[in-house]
């Protein structure tokens, strides 16, 4: 399993960004991905997650301005999105996505983790 993040970046409050994982060596749409985020000193926090229907379920502070989204066929490889508008200072963070089984927020449920890619909010 490989998951890599890009697409972060510093951008001032009010505006966009949006992210990707390129993900691959696994059948994309057959699991479940999510979005977290850690910012120094604190600790790791769900963004947001998407089932393997589509379904999707978001930390109720963040649902209004993020969309999660994935582009896949069904073979080993397939691109998960986050779009990121309104942003705020507090939405700094390094940002990354996961692969699980468990369509759920909790991080623990996540056996597999890309990089990360940092989000500066100015």
């Amino acid at each position: 399993v490989q998951l890599v993040e890009s697409g972060g970046g510093t951008v001032q409050a009010g505006g966009s960004l949006r992210l990707s994982c390129a993900g691959s060596g696994f059948t994309f749409g057959a699991v479940c991905m999510a979005w977290f985020r850690q910012a120094p000193g604190r600790q790791r926090e769900a963004v947001a997650t998407i089932d393997v229907d589509g379904t999707t379920r978001y930390a109720d502070s963040l649902k209004a301005r993020f969309t999660i989204s994935t582009d896949h066929s069904w073979g080993t490889r397939g691109t998960l999105f986050l779009q990121m508008n309104r942003l705020k200072p507090e939405d700094t963070a390094m940002y990354y996505c996961a692969a699980g089984p468990n369509f759920t927020l909790r991080p623990s449920a996540y056996p597999s983790w890309g990089q990360g890619t940092q989000v500066t909010v100015s």
